[in-house]
């Protein structure tokens, strides 16, 4: 009986989670316990304790008979997969680190790699269409199996991507693509997480004192004197001064007279939303875009704070790293406003998300 419960449980945890961590089986062990108190081990923490233990190695089993089935998401991994010269334990490892559900899947029941390629033929000459939305959905939805295997394991460039699934740069494909690798909504989870920590954030930015307390109220001070600017847009400058990063790394403002000078100096950014205004800082923007490794990938975007959105989704649809200069902003995104995997934080994070809940 012990082992038919272990086995039915861990593939279920399988089906959410290929890589659980530890505080999941403890999760799990809990549950189980509480569900049927039968199974509690005397003399154990919680009487859940064995239970943990278990199902840790029973799913290292399962992992490595999946592995050697060819599991897409296991094999990556895989020693086999890597070249010669990167052939470590430790090197390139391709495991899901931000919370993904959906990291490497496995291709559709009855599809095979050619039959999706042939669909991303058609995709191809269905972006070019107009009014064509519904069409590119499927086809987005059909083929992401495909897509999500070649950005993980090959790891394009954003050129190719752009050649190959021009789609993915749309606005609404990556809020598809976003959910369909955490299951968790991306723009509205992303606005609504934002205002519902700004009052809290407010409160716990201007305590904030020295240098960075300047800085802090230089950055609000239009917003205090009535000035009619987006309250979410300062809100997200003022976060990154609190949190010691530079927002300049993130959000490049720019005059029209400075277009010239813009295209020049984002050619060279890894990572960045680009503003354009007409004659002054306070001015309402022209155009707002996104730059991914010197190209522009979005352009027309409504706000800063929508494009701080989609940047996030990016970096989940074209598996990102977070820019080193600005990891505890996009982690703040991640753990903060998005609230995923925010189980475990870095030490800054954890005291700004301690500070918000006094």
């Amino acid at each position: 009986m012990k082992s038919d419960i272990l086995e039915k449980v861990s593939d279920l945890i399988y089906k959410y989670k290929a890589y659980p961590k530890s505080y999941h089986f403890c999760e799990v062990s809990e549950a189980l316990i509480k569900k049927h108190p039968c199974l509690a081990e005397p003399g154990s923490w919680n009487g859940c304790y064995g239970w943990t233990q278990r199902l840790k190695t029973r799913m290292g089993n399962l992992c490595t008979q999946l592995k050697g089935l060819g599991c897409p998401e296991l094999a990556v991994n895989s020693l086999k997969t890597k070249a010669t010269d990167d052939a470590h334990p430790a090197k390139n490892v391709k495991r899901p680190k931000r919370g993904e559900a959906n990291h490497v899947p496995s291709y559709p029941a009855g599809e095979t790699a050619d039959n999706l390629e042939m669909e991303r033929q058609v995709l191809l000459k269905e972006v070019k269409k107009r009014n064509n939305g519904r069409i590119i959905r499927e086809k987005m939805a059909k083929t992401f199996a495909l897509r999500r295997q070649e950005i993980v394991e090959k790891q394009p460039r954003v050129e190719e991507l752009q050649e190959r699934w021009p789609a993915i740069f749309q606005e609404e494909e990556i809020n598809a693509e976003f959910l369909r690798i955490t299951t968790v909504l991306l723009q509205p989870r992303f606005l609504a997480g934002l205002d519902k920590q700004s009052s809290q954030l407010l409160r716990v930015i201007r305590k904030k004192g020295g240098a960075v307390g300047e800085k802090i109220r230089s950055t609000l001070k239009p917003l205090d004197q009535g000035v009619d600017l987006n309250i979410r847009e300062c809100l997200l400058k003022s976060l990154m001064i609190y949190l010691g990063e530079d927002v300049s790394h993130l959000i490049k403002e720019y005059l029209v007279v400075q277009k010239e000078e813009a295209k020049a100096e984002l050619e060279n950014a890894a990572m960045a939303i680009f503003v354009l205004r007409d004659d002054d800082a306070l001015s309402p923007p022209m155009d707002i875009g996104l730059v991914v490794d010197g190209v522009e990938v979005l352009n027309d975007l409504s706000s800063i704070a929508s494009s701080c959105a989609m940047l996030f989704g990016l970096t989940y649809a074209l598996n990102l790293s977070y820019p080193v200069e600005l990891k505890y902003t996009f982690e703040t995104f991640k753990k903060i406003i998005m609230d995923i995997e925010s189980r475990q934080m870095s030490r800054r994070i954890q005291n700004l998300s301690a500070k918000l809940q006094e």
